[in-house]
């Protein structure tokens, strides 16, 4: 089963995917996932 990260999350270093529209955004080590920049979306998987 796959992980689901919501905005807000700091889930660590890496890329993760918009489980809308599939964007990909990069968070640093202390960085908070943003709403999807495309849709508004807020969940992602990682890459």
């Amino acid at each position: 089963m796959t992980h689901i990260y919501q905005t807000g999350d700091t889930p660590g270093r890496g890329t993760y995917r918009c489980t809308n529209c599939r964007t990909e955004v990069s968070v640093g080590e202390c960085g908070k996932l943003p709403q999807c920049p495309s849709c508004s979306n807020n969940e992602f998987t990682e890459v």
